[in-house]
């Protein structure tokens, strides 16, 4: 009865000396290609001739010439390189990525505090680099657990501001803004500068993004409570891009960084103020989170790359205009 072979005898490398040799029919040739040196490859054959119980290569001439047997190895074993590639090659491991031809989905979950800008900017630069990628955008909400969801791979990549990101992440700093307040051009901050105090800001009516989950306040309200203070939230707005509209026919606050409320002001259309906030804040920090699943991903890391980049270059176009902007009330 024939005897099944040992697969513990046989590795990767004497399946490549295989196809090689059986290509080039020429062991002096296949040395060479292979990096190695005649007597280890003839070395090789043997073994290889000893688990197939096939010549695979026989005299014809001055030369070689492969079996049947050997002809009918070289397809399966080309076939095994090429799944071993894909297992364990550049583009599996990390050390490659080619985004103009990606087919790959990506899955971004962000809030739109940053910039009303960032994300058409990110997904257009996307779509310019990595036409054939698919890209899938999820808010933050209450309703979304990211630390689960980039855990799970539901989520590849969060994008957000918080006085201290989760310590289990990874993360990357995209940049850093003022904390100001967005008010409506008759708002009492405005019209009457000299009232707008601490404890005038803490008593004004305030609208604030709905927590990303229950219990949670939001970046402003935990700075506020480790110094003891509280301001009151009027409403709460799970639509942040809609707040600057609600303001503008309100007395409401809004408090958030100067970028957002600068884009606000250049789109027009509204009445809107932007004051300083009579409470000293500290700036307000964005991070791009990230679980440890993906963190060697070669087109995880390009996504990322590009998020950095589009942050920053958001950043500096609102500085290069900042000194043009009308100066905020007093």
């Amino acid at each position: 009865m024939t005897q099944p072979p040992d697969f513990a005898n046989i590795d990767l490398h004497l399946v490549k000396v295989l196809h090689t040799v059986i290509t080039d029919r020429s062991v002096s040739r296949a040395a060479l290609r292979l990096g190695s040196t005649q007597p280890q490859v003839s070395a090789q054959l043997k073994r290889l001739r000893a688990l197939t119980g096939d010549p695979l290569l026989v005299r014809a001439g001055t030369g070689l010439v492969p079996t049947e047997a050997g002809l009918s190895l070289l397809a399966p074993a080309a076939r095994l390189l090429k799944e071993a590639d894909a297992l364990f090659g550049p583009a599996r491991v990390g050390r490659g990525f080619e985004p103009a031809l990606s087919e790959s989905t990506v899955q971004v979950a962000a809030s739109d505090y940053l910039d009303p800008l960032f994300l058409p900017g990110l997904v257009t630069r996307l779509q310019q680099m990595a036409p054939r990628m698919k890209v899938v955008l999820h808010p933050l909400s209450a309703d979304s657990d990211y630390r689960r969801k980039l855990a799970s791979g539901e989520v590849d990549l969060v994008v957000g501001n918080w006085l201290q990101p989760p310590e289990e992440l990874h993360l990357g700093r995209l940049m850093s803004d003022e904390v100001v307040c967005l008010v409506a051009a008759d708002h009492p901050a405005v019209t009457q500068p000299r009232s707008w105090t601490a404890a005038r800001y803490l008593d004004s009516d305030h609208i604030a993004p709905t927590p990303l989950h229950p219990g949670a306040r939001g970046v402003i309200d935990d700075y506020l409570a480790l110094q003891g203070l509280q301001r009151r939230i009027a409403v709460r707005c799970a639509h942040f891009s809609l707040a600057p509209a609600m303001v503008a026919g309100s007395r409401l606050v809004l408090t958030t960084g100067r970028q957002f409320c600068q884009r606000q002001l250049a789109q027009g259309g509204l009445p809107l103020r932007i004051v300083r906030c009579p409470v000293s804040f500290p700036a307000m920090a964005y991070f791009q989170l990230w679980h440890e699943r993906t963190h060697a991903s070669a087109a995880q890391r390009w996504l990322r790359e590009q998020v950095r980049d589009v942050a920053r270059e958001l950043a500096l176009g609102a500085a290069a205009t900042a000194p043009r902007r009308k100066a905020d009330a007093p």
